[in-house]
């Protein structure tokens, strides 16, 4: 993975250079990963003018070889137990290697932040390095994605042992921790986010929090969990029936929403605008007279974070590239009665390699449990 880190941060370096910053300092924990490997809490990576350095509060001593960062790369370890704060001792550096400009993360750096790097090296201009390093995220690699397919599978099997147990009397904090240890026992470093077990009236309702609301028969029962595995995050959603063989408005909404996801996945082509996407769906919502109550959005990009650019929302700009991996997360939720989300990770793929790779697999059939 050396190669891989070099290239990443020579492609930012390139940006750096075009935006007259012969330095850059990345603090947002999810870039520092992307550049550098796995890093300890709070390290920061300096793209320095004459080294590049990832300059840590605490020794990374202790950690598996897949824990480690890039080797190429050397840590500077700063002293004393408290550590003190590594962005600051990097621009520190900077100006020591003769740097005039810094580009900084200045959505991720605080005001207080932003002032000490100032103080402590008073020559030094800093610049906005902006979202360059989220962008560059954007697209995927084939390890990435093979990390998140990876992610996926234990999500799938996780739930799919899941539904197989008795769900009838069992709060919705049970089966949502039950999940996580799921997730865990096969593999993955943790979940990707809060799992979400919603029951009866709560189904369908986007980020809903487990409650101690117990299973009942007739309930639709909607799950959204997702696995972590080596840093990179998927999702998956889906919705069923508890008990009984499902009500007619039932089987009509979940027939309703599944075509609305069918049409956004099958939207999934290199080259479509975001916010097409995004229509794609809603327009069967709409048109079904589901206007009001429906999400900001269709989905969104995954990896290192759960919610990556792109946005598909109808506002969203720019055009989807191929290895580009989102979800696709259309719902419905009546308030009262309950309601229907279906989610998926998938892979933007051209039509010559078989269009949109579905990444979580578990079945979206109406299912009585």
């Amino acid at each position: 993975m050396s190669e891989v880190y070099a290239a990443r941060r020579t492609r930012l370096r390139e940006y750096c250079n075009a935006g007259g910053s012969a330095a850059a300092l990345v603090s947002r924990p999810a870039n520092v990963r992307y550049l550098a490997g796995p890093a300890p809490q709070g390290a920061v990576l300096l793209l320095g003018k004459t080294e590049d350095l990832l300059v840590c509060a605490g020794p990374i001593e202790g950690r598996t070889a897949q824990e480690r960062p890039d080797e190429a790369l050397r840590v500077q370890n700063l002293p004393g137990s408290g550590g003190g704060d590594p962005a600051v001792a990097a621009a520190d550096i900077a100006a020591g290697q003769g740097a005039d400009s810094l580009a900084v993360e200045e959505h991720h750096l605080t005001v207080a932040r932003h002032r000490a790097l100032g103080s402590v090296a008073p020559r030094l201009r800093l610049a906005g390095l902006g979202s360059a390093v989220e962008q560059l995220r954007v697209v995927k690699d084939e390890e990435e994605i093979s990390c998140l397919r990876i992610g996926a599978e234990i999500a799938d099997q996780a739930l799919g042992e899941l539904l197989e147990s008795i769900l009838v009397g069992r709060t919705e904090r049970h089966l949502a921790l039950e999940l996580e240890r799921r997730l865990v026992d096969h593999g993955a470093d943790g979940p990707a986010f809060p799992t979400s077990v919603a029951t009866g009236p709560n189904a369908g309702r986007p980020g809903h929090r487990p409650t101690d609301r117990r299973v009942e028969e007739g309930d639709f029962l909607s799950v959204c969990l997702g696995a972590t595995y080596r840093g990179y995050r998927c999702e998956i959603g889906r919705t069923f029936v508890i008990g009984t063989a499902p009500a007619d408005w039932q089987i009509e909404l979940y027939d309703l929403v599944f075509a609305a996801q069918r049409a956004g996945r099958e939207s999934l082509v290199p080259g479509v605008a975001c916010r097409d996407v995004d229509r794609a769906a809603r327009q069967v919502l709409d048109s079904a007279g589901y206007t009001e109550g429906l999400t900001a959005l269709t989905g969104h990009g995954v990896g290192l974070e759960i919610d990556e650019d792109p946005q598909l929302s109808p506002a969203a700009m720019g055009k989807l590239d191929a290895c580009v991996p989102v979800t696709v997360e259309p719902g419905v939720h009546l308030p009262g009665r309950g309601g229907v989300r279906i989610d998926d990770t998938l892979v933007v793929r051209p039509e010559a390699d078989g269009g949109p790779e579905l990444l979580t697999i578990t079945t979206k059939e109406l299912l009585a449990l």
